[in-house]
């Protein structure tokens, strides 16, 4: 059922509307920095990339804005990492688009040793949604983003701190309104002898899609979802050898649910944490070409022993992967992996969830001012469903992005989620597709006009298709 036209409420609200305001006032406040060294605009969404054992996989959402700020709009590599001072070449663990420098870029605003790129934007968009049966919804919507990269300047070490938040408001028709947020922090420390340290910590907010299998039937608002990570790990370079170890903790907690009747429920025995140990070692044929093998092993705990079906959900997850690295420049870089995923449930009664796992991405340049991306992932999504231990799902991405003109940006975009459960799940497999097209005219180095359009297909084995064209006009400010 879809739900109603909702608003976010309460606790969520606020803390979205907190980081908004940090963002924009840390956006204007300073003034603009005329002569401050400034790259190209053409924004490369960046899809997910190996995921880590144990954790449900991450909803790999269509870009639907070429230039205006979304969560689901994520750069692969801070602008600043092409002109800090002591850049390293891009790691098996964080390989990163390379951009050339331009001129026709806001400068950003210099905050001592950091630089901090701040963009704000407003969009109108509308969304037709059809779930089958005649049951069909329309909804008018504005949507507000902003987004910010802060990046070090340091001889040595770098931190880099990425956020970005959006907020929609319905004007008019009837649907839900998908608020989301999403904040990372990484500082790296070159150590000694070819030895790099990395820490990591990050919180995101999104609200469970209507969509997902585990979404609650007739619900004005469905569940919203706060993730928080904490990560380290460390790499060293043995000669040809390369190695790196890492551990990974992830928190995720899960809100109330408001029903068509008024009244909430708590889904809070879905709540869990989750730490990931992984280990690789590559061998260096050539600097081009590094094949690897990655071995992890995961504990996932509920907060909950038992949900409230009585199911003991906390898991074991295993995982080895064999793969390839290339690196052939700004043509041709990235990894493909291969292997096998393993989840074992401490309930008897729910079934291992096992199978071969494809993860990777490349990032090709066929000609100056065009970029593909191709992005892979594998991942467990756990079930709520009595008797169902969840669903493996496998997602592929592409992403394309040309270059007009100097001021004009296209992008084409698809995504292919599939959905497969146990053989012996009561649950049925599906495949989601979603495509995009947009344009963003760069006005000037301050402002850009964008205009996209978007396509969604949910197909389950066994029931309604759904549905979803969202078409946006929109307006970005930067600094």
């Amino acid at each position: 059922m879809v739900p109603d036209n909702t608003r976010p409420t309460g606790r969520d609200a606020r803390r979205l509307t907190l980081i908004a305001l940090l963002l924009a006032g840390t956006a204007m406040a300073a003034p603009l920095s005329a002569h401050a060294q400034t790259v190209t605009n053409a924004a490369v969404a960046t899809p997910p990339g190996i995921v880590v054992p144990g954790t449900a996989a991450p909803a790999i959402t269509d870009p639907q804005t070429t230039g205006a700020v979304s969560t689901d709009d994520l750069s692969p590599a801070s602008d600043e990492d092409l002109i800090r001072l002591n850049r390293r070449e891009p790691t098996i663990d964080g390989l990163r688009t390379q951009l050339e420098l331009e001129d026709d870029r806001a400068p950003g605003v210099r905050i001592g040793t950091f630089t901090l790129r701040p963009e704000i934007g407003e969009t109108i968009s509308h969304e037709w949604r059809n779930n089958g049966n005649n049951n069909k919804q329309n909804r008018g919507y504005l949507e507000t983003g902003i987004r910010g990269t802060l990046t070090s300047d340091w001889s040595r070490h770098e931190l880099t701190v990425t956020g970005a938040g959006v907020l929609q408001n319905n004007i008019s028709g009837e649907g839900e309104e998908e608020p989301r947020a999403d904040i990372d922090a990484e500082l790296r420390l070159d150590l000694w002898d070819e030895t790099i340290a990395r820490l990591r910590a990050g919180y995101s907010f999104d609200r469970e899609d209507a969509d997902d299998p585990n979404a609650i039937a007739n619900a004005r608002t469905q569940s919203g979802v706060n993730t928080y990570r904490l990560g380290a790990a460390i790499e060293r370079n043995f000669g040809l050898i390369h190695g790196s170890v890492g551990l990974d903790f992830e928190r995720r907690t899960y809100g109330d649910v408001e029903l068509d009747n008024g009244t909430t429920i708590s889904v809070e025995d879905r709540n869990r944490n989750n730490g990931t140990l992984t280990a690789r070692v590559g061998y260096e044929i050539s600097p081009a070409l590094i094949p690897f093998i990655e071995a992890a092993v995961g504990r996932s705990i509920y907060d909950l022993r038992q949900d409230t079906l009585g199911f003991e959900r906390s898991y074991q997850s295993y995982a080895t992967r064999g793969g390839l690295e290339v690196d052939l420049g700004e043509k041709l870089n990235g990894e493909i992996a291969l292997g096998y995923e393993t989840y074992r449930f401490e309930d008897d009664r729910l079934s291992d969830v096992s199978g071969l796992s494809v993860d990777g991405r490349l990032n090709w340049s066929p000609q100056r001012g065009t970029d593909v991306l191709f992005g892979l992932s594998t991942g467990l999504n756990p079930s709520t469903t009595a008797g169902v231990s969840g669903s493996m799902d496998y997602a592929l991405t592409n992403i394309i992005t040309h270059e007009m003109r100097s001021d004009l940006v296209a992008r084409l975009s698809n995504t292919l989620i599939i959905r497969k459960y146990p053989s012996d799940s009561s649950s049925f497999d599906e495949t989601t597709w979603r495509t995009g097209a947009g344009l963003t005219w760069d006005m000037n180095r301050y402002l850009a006009l964008t205009g996209d359009v978007s396509y969604e297909r949910t197909k389950p084995d066994v029931g309604d298709t759904t549905d979803i064209t969202r078409v946006g006009v929109g307006l970005v400010l930067r600094r």
